[in-house]
């Protein structure tokens, strides 16, 4: 059995076809291409109508095959074109996950415009400021954001506005349904390069205003050749690269958790799209619908921040449904637990293969992935990197640490996106040099597996050790007590810094005596000065963002601020 190295290389040879890769030295230093992978998007997306009436999305009691699509898409182009809409104009797309928001993207990226994708989450001032910043020409937006910006369009100079899901509402706009009508049967016609920009996604902004990151066609395209390829070679060490694919084998379906505006959920609708998957969109995340969701639709995939794949696991084995369907389940968005991974391994009987990536929104979603067995056997790594990407760990002065030492994680690649949109400084301090900052600390051992420890700016340093919230809070959740927890920084006159643990507990357990069970849970795990000496219970559900990242600076705030 040849070794992953052995196969990767023989993937990505000279003259090894799809996934041949080159060197590009055009940024002035060299990445990895692949030779042979369309110039864009719209290239990929032409060839989905080979789809026909396959099913593609089904949102509640509405469905769509991939020929309704395709003419949806096309019509929506078209119209905005007649609005004056050019290659190079920003698009805004706020809207939850409705079929509608795909429709969008695609629009935008069959023309060459840049879909900006606003988070559904944010209030009409944060709103307000991403579309100022990225100053679109179109504004395409479901009625409950529309509710909620209207009162400022006045103040914003956007051409076009058009609504989605309305329900009847009185508004200046034009229905989205009436643009995007399905009658036209061919694209525009548009020239789009690898070079030329696809989307602008924001920043969480935890410390200022978010910043728009700006990725171009061959960002996103690289993406979809990085999971083509992960899957080829899962295929080589499986042995199954001589047998050809059984033409009955059933349509692939994915449940899709991620918000479309951020990378994960991105990366998910046009891999999706590409791939021929049929694509399950929910309202809102609630586990019995998701669970529903995998078991009406026989879906095959289902990818999500970590405390939504435990919530489907749990609520599936509670409810006795069947979701056997399942052959992947990726967790991402959040470090992964690794009791999590076992989870899976066990609940599945190891015939579902769990999956984790490390990546960013600068970084065009994963660039280090870790799967399969692999993955059963180092549930603590993120795994190894794309084909295409370069890694260092480095100290803080930009020199390279040893292996299995702890140091910030710098990424090159095509995957890595030009920089900032409108903030030169930003995209010089995390992008000059040709190596992408990310914050991140972590460290490769010596089989080449890597390992994130936690974010830089979240180490807890306590009497000037390094305390990694990673690591105490993978330990907490080894504990049947612990359905959630996050660990911060407190803020302590002797040590400078203690550690403080919230801890979800399960109802009735919210008592001293599940405190003293977690420290003796904790003493054989950790190292004494890496145990919580704080330690908060609580019943309700941490707060979290959109993407699933838990709040830490507002629990720092709310729960451990002044110290004690």
């Amino acid at each position: 059995m040849p070794t992953r190295e052995e196969v990767v290389a023989a993937l990505t040879g000279p003259g090894a076809g799809m996934f041949e890769l080159k060197e590009d030295r055009a940024l002035g230093y060299p990445i990895r291409v692949y030779a042979h992978a369309p110039p864009s998007l719209r290239a990929l997306f032409e060839t989905t109508r080979a789809y026909g009436d396959r099913l593609f999305l089904m949102y509640e009691d509405e469905t769509l095959t991939f020929e309704q699509h395709y003419r949806k898409v096309a019509s929506l182009a078209h119209y905005l074109i007649a609005q004056g809409v050019r290659k190079g104009d920003r698009v805004a797309i706020g809207m939850r996950n409705y079929p509608e928001w795909i429709i969008s993207f695609w629009a935008c990226q069959v023309i060459g415009a840049i879909s900006v994708s606003l988070n559904a989450w944010w209030t009409a001032p944060e709103l307000e400021y991403a579309l100022k910043d990225s100053a679109p020409a179109a504004l395409l937006i479901d009625g409950e954001r529309f509710e909620r910006i209207a009162p400022l369009l006045q103040n914003l100079d956007i051409r076009t506005v058009l609504v989605a899901r309305a329900d009847g509402m009185d508004f200046a706009g034009v229905d989205f349904d009436k643009a995007a009508d399905g009658a036209a049967t061919e694209l525009p016609a548009v020239d789009i390069g690898p070079e030329d920009l696809a989307t602008i996604l924001y920043t969480s902004g935890t410390t200022g205003n978010p910043k728009g990151a700006v990725a171009n066609q061959r960002n996103h395209v690289t993406n979809i050749y990085n999971t083509m390829l992960g899957g080829q070679i899962a295929r080589h060490l499986a042995g199954l690269a001589d047998q050809p694919l059984d033409p009955d084998t059933p349509q692939p379906g994915a449940l899709q958790t991620f918000p479309f505006f951020h990378i994960g959920g991105l990366s998910g609708l046009y891999v999706s799209t590409v791939f021929g998957s049929k694509l399950a969109l929910m309202y809102k995340w609630a586990p019995s619908e998701g669970v529903r969701l995998v078991e009406t639709y026989r879906l095959s995939s289902v990818a999500g921040a970590p405390i939504v794949v435990r919530q489907l696991l749990e609520t599936a084995m509670a409810t006795k449904a069947d979701i056997s369907s399942l052959i992947g389940i990726a967790s991402g968005g959040a470090p992964v637990p690794p009791d999590l991974v076992r989870t899976i391994g066990e609940q599945f009987e190891q015939k579902a293969a769990p999956g984790n990536g490390y990546g960013l929104t600068e970084t065009t979603s994963a660039i280090i992935a870790n799967g399969g067995a692999d993955y059963l056997a180092n549930p603590e790594s993120v795994g190894r990197p794309a084909a295409t990407a370069d890694i260092r760990i480095v100290d803080d002065d930009g020199n390279d640490v040893p292996e299995g030492s702890v140091g910030e994680v710098w990424v090159r690649g095509p995957n890595v996106i030009p920089g900032y949109w409108n903030n030169p400084e930003a995209t010089e301090a995390a992008f000059g040099g040709g190596w992408f900052r990310t914050g991140d600390l972590g460290y490769r051992d010596a089989e080449g597996f890597y390992y994130v420890v936690d974010r830089k700016k979240d180490v807890i340093i306590r009497g000037g050790e390094n305390v990694y919230c990673a690591e105490v809070e993978a330990a907490l959740l080894e504990h049947p007590l612990v359905k959630d927890a996050t660990v911060v920084g407190v803020p302590d006159k002797v040590y400078g810094e203690e550690v403080g643990a919230l801890v979800q507990v399960r109802a009735g357990d919210n008592r001293p005596e599940t405190v003293d069970a977690l420290k003796e849970s904790l003493a054989p795990k950790l190292a004494k000065f890496k145990i919580p000496t704080y330690f908060e219970l609580t019943e309700e559900d941490l707060p979290r963002t959109a993407t699933g990242k838990v709040l830490k600076r507002e629990i720092r705030e709310k729960r451990f601020a002044s110290g004690r």
